[in-house]
């Protein structure tokens, strides 16, 4: 057993491969490098390769005999998403672990995908949902354990589904939030699928509390020219010790959702201290909007009209197809 810090154990994980989006930096690069010390290959797929190629050298340094590579994807270009997971499944190598984690966030005036969605929808749900159906006969192959990374945010707001992509009036924190409500209610509805069809894939859920990540520094490629106001104290607290978590404690939830024997299936799990906003990982309940299966598929449906990918059919066993 390999420990990864004080608050948690993660099981030996030679000859399992695993997929990390958002590795580059911040908690996905902890989740990869926490994966790749407990003997996981680990595959980075990066939209920054020189971020992409540091993040490699940082979990080598730490871990010389990591087995740890890039492949090239930018989640908020279908086209991208499909030529990734289009060359994974040419290597034809059965995926063990999948952690859905990349994400962006509240970018102070709307922007779009390459497809024409709006940004955080788009990437942070509409990039995994089109990723994991077009990665799913390597996910079958290895009995995979998915894990998409909500957000405390998924407490919060809703679904905007008469506008879901914020064209007549973008309000950044509640389009964030119906990103998480998004990936939340998706790794739902694809844990039922998966029982229901028989596909052998068992998804559930993480979240990292509240940590002082990138996700509020400065991004200039999203409109951000520095740090929030909102980053700076949550970062002066996380210093202190106070209320908040870490970039390391960040990590623990999703690792823990994606490689705890204890961790099941249609389960949420995220830091257990106070307001789940930093502690240890442990299983929660699920937030109020993530519950209704109602919305879960109408949002299921809808993903597949936008992406052009769908699923197999859980009544006739298809397989997962691209239209576009």
């Amino acid at each position: 057993m390999a420990k990864t810090a004080p608050d948690l154990v993660v099981p030996d994980l030679t000859g399992r491969l695993a997929v990390v989006t958002g590795a580059s930096d911040g908690v996905g690069l902890g989740i990869a490098t926490r994966l790749a010390a407990a003997g996981a290959e680990v595959v980075l797929p990066v939209r920054n390769r020189r971020k992409g190629e540091a993040a490699l050298a940082t979990i080598r340094g730490r871990h010389p005999a990591a087995e740890v590579s890039l492949r090239d994807l930018d989640l908020s270009s279908l086209g991208s998403v499909a030529e990734a997971a289009g060359r994974l499944v040419e290597e034809g190598r059965p995926i063990h672990l999948l952690v859905n984690n990349a994400g962006v966030m509240t970018p102070p005036a709307r922007q779009t995908t390459k497809d024409g969605f709006e940004l955080q929808f788009g990437t942070n749900h509409l990039g995994h949902f089109a990723l994991t159906a077009q990665l799913l006969p390597l996910l079958r192959a290895g009995g995979a354990r998915i894990v998409s990374q909500v957000s405390v945010a998924a407490d919060q707001h809703t679904i905007n589904w008469d506008d879901l992509q914020w064209e007549r009036k973008y309000l950044g924190n509640q389009a964030y939030s119906q990103s998480k409500i998004a990936v939340g209610l998706f790794g739902l509805e694809l844990e039922r699928r998966s029982r229901d069809g028989g596909w052998g894939v068992t998804s559930n859920l993480s979240h990292p509390g509240v940590a002082p990540t990138n996700l509020l520094a400065a991004r200039p490629e999203v409109g951000r020219a520095g740090v929030t106001v909102r980053g700076r104290f949550i970062r002066a607290l996380s210093a202190r010790g106070l209320l908040f978590g870490t970039v390391e404690t960040a990590a623990l939830p999703a690792l823990c959702a994606a490689t705890s024997p204890s961790a099941e299936g249609g389960r949420l799990y995220g830091p257990s201290g106070f307001r789940h906003f930093s502690g240890p990982p442990a299983e929660q309940k699920l937030y109020s909007r993530l519950r209704s299966t109602e919305d879960a598929r109408r949002l299921w449906r809808i993903s597949e009209e936008l992406t052009g990918v769908r699923f197999p059919d859980v009544r006739t066993g298809e397989k997962a197809h691209q239209d576009r």
